[in-house]
C-alpha cells in the first residue's frame, strides 16, 4: 500500500446492518479524511438493525440514515483493507489485498445492551487499525 495514497477500507459482514455499519461509522469519525470508508454485505439487509443505530447514537455517531449495500467485486478490488465480520466464503479474495477477519458476535435480533461490547470492541480495533495505518485517531 502506497504511502502517499489515502488507504482503503472495505467492512463486509452478511447483512452489512450492524457490524460492518459501525466499523464503517468508527472509521470515518476517527479517520477522517485520512482514509476511504466502504461497507457491504453478502446478503444485505433492508435496513440498519435499529439497536445497532442506537448503540452508535450513544457514542455521538448517527448512522440512522445508512442503507445496507450489496457486497462487489468491484468494491474488493478498490480497496487496499478488506476486514470480513462473519461473511464467510461469500467474501471475494484477491491477492495484493490486506484481508483481516474480525470474529465479533453478530447483533442481529440484539438488544442495545449486547450490542454495546460489540460497538467498543469494533471501536478499539478499528483505533488499533489506524495507529497501524499510520494514521492519527481524529477523536
Amino acid at each position: 500500500m502506497s504511502t502517499s495514497a489515502t488507504p482503503s477500507v472495505l467492512f463486509v459482514c452478511v447483512h452489512n446492518a450492524g457490524r460492518s455499519q459501525m466499523g464503517a461509522a468508527f472509521l470515518t469519525r476517527l479517520g477522517g479524511d485520512h482514509v476511504q470508508v466502504r461497507s457491504a454485505g453478502s446478503a444485505p439487509a433492508d435496513s440498519v438493525n435499529p439497536a445497532v443505530v442506537e448503540a452508535m447514537r450513544e457514542v455521538g455517531i448517527d448512522i440512522s440514515a445508512e442503507t445496507p449495500k450489496v457486497l462487489t467485486v468491484e468494491a474488493v478490488q478498490s480497496s487496499d483493507v478488506v476486514i470480513t465480520m462473519g461473511c464467510g466464503d461469500a467474501c471475494p479474495y484477491f491477492p495484493g489485498k490486506r484481508y483481516l477477519d474480525w470474529q465479533l458476535d453478530d447483533p442481529a435480533g440484539q438488544g442495545v445492551a449486547a450490542v454495546r461490547p460489540i460497538r467498543d470492541e469494533i471501536e478499539r480495533r478499528i483505533r488499533r487499525l489506524l495507529a497501524e495505518l499510520g494514521i492519527e485517531a481524529s477523536a
